[in-house]
């Protein structure tokens, strides 16, 4: 095992600085996260890149943003600009469930403290530093700016917010994963630009007078509703989200305008397209960089959930095709699949393995999907011109090249390294890119083998897969596969188990809320799910997070893409009408279900919820109130989601 020395991390005090014979700085980096030197930690990555790029970086971890600001002050000026790191999950997700509960712990807090940032970091962090350092450009990224670069709609303020930039004061945003922005703009900087001179880098987002935006309006600019009109008019809110998405999800985009006011000024909010996605030498570079791969010594004797979470796992590749409606991954990623190579993917693995703690087994070999590895479109030219969000639904694109023989490859020559007993796929697998039949024979094939691989040597017992819903409508709103494919891959998953004298489980996530949703398909839900043997564990109440086409669709009440309306459980009555329905098999839940399924005209479905069940002796309403309160504190209650399936976008 590597001993590592402090000056083997990035600095993060004056003292550091000294170490390395440092007397000034080019980049300052400000994290809402505790520094983890690790590629799963967007600042550390970010970082790390430039640091790569030639440049003098140090990183500032949760600054304590009360009182004279001194460690806003600490490092002092740098030469080039500060750079705003607010966190690998968005703030408001990582503090509060969808009820506006506190969380229990903030998993990228030292020992899980939630009073290590503040609510919106990315607006506190800028507007002081803007205070102190007016005339040094502020610089944002990661997944809060990300969602938040367009008029978005803030759940926790119930407000339509406009672009992030107006809000924080900060001179620009790069969105996306930043590792080639970062670098463009430091040397444009370096070359003695001003920021406000610096309009043509992909990927990011600027604010500029009608007259000076670069190149004037063209008939290639996709031209947004006004902030303003957006106020008004749900519907124009809609509207935006639909080009929004399927500019994110575009191998050649369009850039983005949207007008709006500040201080009485006309302003244009201009998003640049993003960069191609990144290549493999390109990936590998970013991976390979000096990680330590540990916590900074800092946090001596204090865990970090998050790096517990994730120390044992490797990341193998980037973006989803998959475009959930309610994932962020889409606007943050997109949907090309970026890969690493063999080589590289074993050479991180090793690192695993040389960790003093480590006993053999990798918690996760995987990424945003854990089985999109390699894949993408046979016909490079067809995906050129295609806007649409997900290659997989409402059907898999026939240009799809599905084929799980890479990934196999990479399973196989990670499971042969010594000192590796079995790696588990932690990520979420997508069991219709198992099930679909191609023409292709050699690629049902390799679903197939991969399929049987999957379930006898990567589960650890249990296998979580994410059906979302039972009700095939809801499922079509989610942009999830009919639920008839769970019943098709859960027969396959206990046939093999059968064969090969397994005794695992599958256990499904289940979202209730969700745009769509009614009543009455919770019920049907809890029905299903009773009939499959399963008492949910996995279960989470939707939460409207920035920038995603369900929570677009949940706040105007119009489906982007239809417009047509779509009914949405929004108060805490309704939400929690819903939610009963997972613990059906409490006790404690069966006089509200009863009571619910009358109210709702569905009396036929307490037989078959609680057929042969004797009835429980009545509480009080008190009780009953209080025991959701418990849910919701409880191991059921809901997991964020970016935290829960985008493990691996974090920055």
């Amino acid at each position: 095992m590597t001993e590592y020395r402090l000056t083997d991390f990035l600095p993060t005090t004056k003292k550091e600085l000294e170490l390395r014979g440092w007397d000034s700085l080019d980049i300052i980096l400000f994290s809402g996260d505790a520094y983890v030197d690790h590629p799963s930690f967007g600042a550390a990555v970010i970082g790390r890149t430039l640091e790569a790029a030639g440049y003098r970086v140090a990183i500032v971890p949760q600054p304590d943003w009360h009182g004279d600001f001194r460690d806003f002050k600490k490092l002092g000026r740098p030469r080039l600009f500060f750079g705003i790191a607010p966190g690998c999950m968005d703030s408001m997700v990582n503090k509060y469930t969808a009820n506006r509960r506190l969380r229990s712990e903030d998993a990228y807090s030292p020992d899980g403290r939630h009073d290590m940032r503040p609510e919106y970091p990315t607006i506190v962090y800028s507007q002081i530093l803007k205070q102190l350092f007016p005339d040094v450009p502020v610089v944002l990224g990661g997944i809060e700016a990300s969602l938040r670069r367009l008029t978005h709609y803030d759940y926790w303020q119930d407000a339509l917010r406009p672009c992030l930039l107006c809000d924080s004061k900060a001179d620009l945003i790069i969105y996306g994963m930043g590792e080639k922005p970062i670098v463009e703009l430091a040397r444009q900087l370096d070359e003695g630009k001003n920021i406000k001179e610096i309009q043509d880098i992909p990927q990011t987002v600027f604010l500029a007078t009608k007259a000076s935006i670069p190149g004037g309006m063209t008939n290639d600019d996709i031209v947004l509703h006004a902030h303003e009109e957006c106020l008004k008019n749900k519907r124009a809110q809609a509207e935006n989200i639909r080009h929004i998405e399927e500019q994110s999800n575009m191998m050649h985009a369009h850039r983005l305008l949207q007008p709006m006011k500040q201080n009485g000024e006309g302003l244009t909010v201009v998003v640049n397209p993003p960069y191609p996605p990144m290549t493999t030498e390109e990936m590998d570079a970013s991976f390979d960089l000096p990680y330590t791969r540990q916590p900074h010594p800092k946090y001596k004797g204090k865990r970090i959930p998050a790096y517990d979470m994730i120390k044992h796992s490797v990341n193998i590749h980037r973006g989803c095709f998959g475009g959930c409606a309610f994932c962020t991954i889409s606007a943050h990623q997109g949907k090309f699949i970026a890969c690493r190579s063999k080589a590289s993917i074993l050479r991180e693995v090793k690192q695993v393995i040389e960790m003093p703690d480590f006993k053999g087994y990798l918690s996760d070999l995987g990424g945003p999907s854990a089985n999109m590895y390699g894949m993408g479109g046979r016909n490079r030219n067809v995906c050129e011109k295609c806007k649409r969000p997900s290659c997989i639904h409402p059907q898999i694109c026939p240009n799809l090249n599905t084929s799980h023989d890479k990934l196999l490859d990479i399973y196989r020559a990670v499971d042969a390294l010594p000192g590796i007993k079995k790696s588990f796929i932690g990520s979420g697998v997508r069991y219709d890119l198992l099930l679909h039949r191609s023409k292709d024979e050699d690629v049902n094939r390799s679903a197939q083998e991969y399929t049987r691989e999957l379930i006898c040597r990567h589960v650890s017992g249990r296998l979580k897969v994410a059906p979302e819903h039972t009700s095939d409508r809801v499922l079509y709103l989610m942009r999830k596969p009919s639920f008839q494919q769970f019943y098709d891959f859960k027969r396959i998953f206990d046939r093999i188990n059968r064969e090969e004298q397994l005794h695992q489980q599958i256990i499904p996530y289940f979202i209730s809320s969700h745009p769509g949703c009614t009543e009455e398909d919770m019920a049907e839900l809890a029905v299903i799910t009773k009939n499959l043997d399963f008492q949910l564990e996995q279960v989470q109440d939707f939460t409207p997070t920035p920038m995603t086409i369900a929570t677009e669709t949940w706040y105007t009440g119009y489906d982007p893409y239809t417009l047509e309306p779509v009914f949405s459980a929004k108060t805490p009555r309704e939400k929690l009408a819903q939610r009963q329905y997972f613990f059906w098999y409490k006790p404690e839940e069966r006089r509200n279900i009863e009571q619910s399924l009358r109210r709702i005209g569905r009396p036929d479905l307490i037989a078959k919820l609680y057929a042969n069940s004797p009835k429980p002796i009545a509480k009080s309403q008190k009780s009953t109130v209080n025991s959701h309160e418990h849910y919701r504190t409880s191991k059921h209650t809901e997991k964020p989601k970016e935290e829960k399936r985008g493990r691996h976008h974090r920055h």
